[in-house]
């Protein structure tokens, strides 16, 4: 087995590191809130319609509407399912099933974007692929929006109860 060796650097980074308080936490939490997933859902549901009606408006073709109305729901829908997994009361039991939760949601979330992609022929007629994966990856960048956005969230200042 191999053993692992500290370093005078790894020394110096102990040596640094401090354990927070309950109330340095708090205030940690506070200034620096988690970001709901059903935010992330409202916001790709939102983006989704907007360019489906984009599509239909700047082409003229209902079709074409459809599939990246289509495109946009085969990522709605199953982050609507992880997001309601992620908040179930038994994801939140304990940090072992929380992690477990993470990934069972994930590959459920996969598997059904999958299936629908699949399924996009048979349900939507004259389907087309190139406005479908508009509609997708459109749809599925607003997570990195959402993070932008959380990021530069403005933190609310810090009270020290004295007030």
């Amino acid at each position: 087995m191999p053993t692992i060796v500290s370093t005078p650097a790894d020394e110096e980074h102990e040596a640094q590191f401090k354990p927070l308080t309950a109330q340095e936490a708090q205030q940690l939490r506070e200034a620096h809130p988690a970001l709901s997933p059903w935010w992330v859902v409202l916001g790709q549901s939102v983006v989704g319609l907007l360019v489906a009606l984009a599509t239909w408006a700047l082409m003229g073709r209902q079709n074409l509407a459809w599939s990246a109305g289509y495109g946009a729901l085969a990522v709605v829908i199953p982050a609507a399912l992880f997001a309601r997994g992620l908040t179930s009361r038994m994801s939140r039991s304990s940090p072992g099933a929380a992690v477990f939760g993470f990934f069972l949601w994930e590959m459920v979330k996969i598997a059904l974007t999958i299936a629908m992609l699949f399924a996009a022929p048979r349900l939507i007629a004259n389907l087309s692929w190139p406005a479908m994966l508009v509609g997708l990856v459109v749809t599925m960048k607003v997570y990195w929006i959402a993070l932008l956005f959380n990021s530069k969230a403005k933190p609310k200042p810090a009270t020290t109860g004295n007030e």
